[in-house]
C-alpha cells in the first residue's frame, strides 16, 4: 500500500516501495578477492569515489569492513530493482557518503534504466558492518515527479 510523505516532500505526493533487498557478505571473503586480485578487484567493483572512502587512511581490518559494507549495498539495491549481479555491472550502483550524511546511492548506465522502468525515485540504503560480517538493506521507492540520482 502507497504511503504518504506529504508532510516530507511539501506538496501530497505519494510514494510506494517499489522494492527492497538485502545482503550479507563475509568481510573476510572481500579482503581475500582484494588480496589475490587486488586492484583489478577493486576497479570492477568500485567507482573512484567508492575507493577512496573505503581505502582511506584506517586500517586494512576497517577498508575490508568498508569494502564489504559497499559490496553488499550494491547487492542489495540490485535486489531492490529486481536485477542480479551481472544484469548491470557493479560500478553502475555507487554508493557515496558526504562526511556527516548517511550513504546514498548514485545509479548509472544499465542500472539507472532499470529503475526508470520501476519508477523508481530514490533507492534508501543502511549499511552496518563489523568484523566477520557486513549488511546491507536497500529500499527502491517511486515518487511522483521523482527521477533516478544518476551521474553523466
Amino acid at each position: 500500500m502507497p504511503r504518504s510523505d506529504a508532510k516530507e516532500q511539501g506538496k501530497g505526493e505519494r510514494s510506494t516501495i517499489v522494492g527492497v533487498g538485502t545482503d550479507l557478505i563475509s568481510v573476510p571473503r572481500v579482503a581475500a578477492a582484494w588480496r589475490r586480485f587486488n586492484r583489478r578487484f577493486l576497479e570492477r567493483v568500485y567507482t573512484p569515489a567508492e575507493l577512496s572512502y573505503c581505502l582511506r587512511g584506517r586500517s586494512p581490518e576497517v577498508q575490508a569492513q568498508r569494502l564489504a559494507g559497499r559490496f553488499a549495498a550494491k547487492e542489495a539495491t540490485m535486489k531492490s530493482l529486481g536485477v542480479g549481479p551481472g544484469r548491470a555491472p557493479w560500478r553502475q550502483v555507487e554508493v557515496i557518503r558526504e562526511p556527516g550524511q548517511a550513504p546514498q546511492v548514485r545509479l548509472h548506465g544499465l542500472a539507472a534504466q532499470r529503475a526508470r522502468q520501476l519508477g523508481v525515485g530514490r533507492v534508501w540504503v543502511s549499511i552496518t558492518h563489523e568484523r566477520e560480517w557486513a549488511m546491507a538493506v536497500a529500499i527502491a521507492e517511486s515518487s511522483a515527479g521523482s527521477s533516478p540520482r544518476e551521474s553523466a
